[in-house]
């Protein structure tokens, strides 16, 4: 299968190109900009392996949760080439994708939601996938409870930014990468489990996007 992957949840902006499970992937940090990026990374990876967008035959993307412009960013991106081709689409969790960049099998994917609060999940591989052993939330750092059991690690910005919040060993510059939203969606596309474009959505966890006035004058 030939599929391209978008991962735009965070400041670094990530496209992937799976090739019949050959992988190559670009990414860049950029905390604004992910729309002008995304598409020239793919256009780059596509002439290097010198096919075009009309020799794809999915798309994925990074679903959430994560920054909200970032996240609409990749479903929207997804969905332009999906419905011109009439390809399938797959989301697939950012804190997912980081679990599996982390290297560990039992991690804690935890990013800075702003506002106070921290988006996070705990997952464990099993079997050749992912499991979340706590699904993923929204919560102030006051509220983040590692899971029960020994061998946790945590990963990602949640940490760099509200410290290790209980936790032993944390990685706080892991952050998801198209290239592990590529590998996650590899089998899964191949399972069948791609969705028409017109169905693919965010996850956002959390629906509220900034505090009103009122909330700000009180802090």
């Amino acid at each position: 299968m030939r599929f391209c992957a978008f991962e735009t949840a965070t400041d670094w902006c990530s496209v992937a190109l799976w090739l019949e499970g050959e992988l190559r992937s670009l990414e860049q940090r950029a905390p604004n900009g992910h729309a002008e990026l995304a598409l020239p990374m793919l256009e780059r990876l596509l002439s290097g392996a010198g096919l075009k967008a009309a020799d794809l035959q999915a798309v994925a993307f990074g679903a959430g949760p994560g920054a909200f412009t970032g996240l609409r960013i990749a479903c929207g991106l997804a969905q332009g080439i999906a419905f011109a081709r009439e390809l399938p689409v797959i989301g697939i969790s950012t804190l997912e994708a980081m679990a599996e960049e982390s290297g560990a099998p039992r991690v804690v994917a935890c990013l800075d939601a702003r506002m106070g609060e921290v988006y996070y999940a705990g997952l464990e591989h099993a079997g050749g996938r992912w499991r979340e052993v706590v699904p993923a939330r929204c919560a102030p750092p006051a509220d983040f409870a590692p899971p029960p059991g020994e061998g946790w690690i945590g990963c990602g910005n949640g940490f760099e930014t509200y410290g290790a919040m209980g936790m032993r060993v944390v990685l706080p510059g892991v952050h998801p990468s198209a290239a592990a939203v590529a590998r996650l969606a590899a089998p899964r596309l191949a399972a069948g489990e791609g969705v028409d474009a017109a169905l693919a959505a965010p996850n956002y966890v959390r629906d509220k996007v900034a505090f009103t006035q009122a909330e700000l004058a009180a802090r």
